[in-house]
């Protein structure tokens, strides 16, 4: 489905029986919502699950960025309002487990539960992201492609790993690069204190981009 959240037409799926507990899982930077799909198949025989491609991603418009932390959760937050859901049990992996952090900071009452995956609270800052930025600027996606993988994947040779690059080769650049935006300038020190729900934070002992230490942070 699409649906017009303000100044973007944002693309979301929902499964699941329409009188499930409401769970709504947020995907990567460069990626899609089908970055969920085995999780959601397996979901959504008791849950009712949503997802949607961030702004910038997949099917859901790419206006010019930058685009900001807030704004992210304040579109997924419109959905759910959108879609008459009140409350609902959220995760994301990287940006998305950040942006579902933040939804439970702007909106309490609407988030039951977190399960932020390989995130932080902060993302290095413009040390780490501008040189990115750039190159993808001047030159595309596939500039960063092979060393985007080399942080997201043990083994490329896999079908996942594979159906990891196509999608983010797939990604609207301008998309991509609002949403960079967003993790270069975000500290997170405006969530500490303010998130009250219960979470559970899933890390990977082998990630090189949100290491164990930033789930420890969190």
């Amino acid at each position: 489905m699409f649906v017009q959240l303000g100044d973007v037409v944002i693309h979301a799926e929902v499964s699941g029986p329409a009188t499930g507990i409401p769970v709504l899982l947020m995907h990567s930077l460069g990626t899609t919502l089908h970055m969920w799909d085995p999780q959601a198949a397996a979901l959504a025989r008791r849950y009712r699950v949503i997802r949607m491609d961030m702004r910038g991603h997949g099917l859901s418009e790419a206006p010019e960025g930058p685009y900001s932390m807030e704004m992210l959760a304040r579109d997924a937050l419109a959905l759910l309002h959108a879609l008459g859901i009140r409350q609902a049990h959220v995760g994301g992996v990287s940006i998305g487990g950040h942006i579902a952090m933040r939804m439970a900071a702007l909106a309490p009452e609407a988030v039951l539960s977190l399960l932020p995956c390989d995130t932080a609270l902060e993302f290095g800052g413009p040390a780490n992201w501008q040189a990115r930025m750039d190159t993808v600027a001047a030159q595309g996606l596939a500039a960063i492609a092979d060393a985007t993988m080399g942080r997201w994947v043990l083994d490329q040779s896999l079908a996942s790993s594979k159906g990891l690059r196509r999608m983010l080769l797939g990604t609207d650049p301008q998309g991509w690069l609002g949403c960079a935006a967003a993790l270069r300038d975000t500290t997170g020190q405006e969530l500490l204190g303010k998130i009250k729900c219960p979470a559970t934070v899933v890390v990977g002992d082998r990630d090189e981009s949100t290491p164990p230490a930033a789930a420890q942070a969190i």
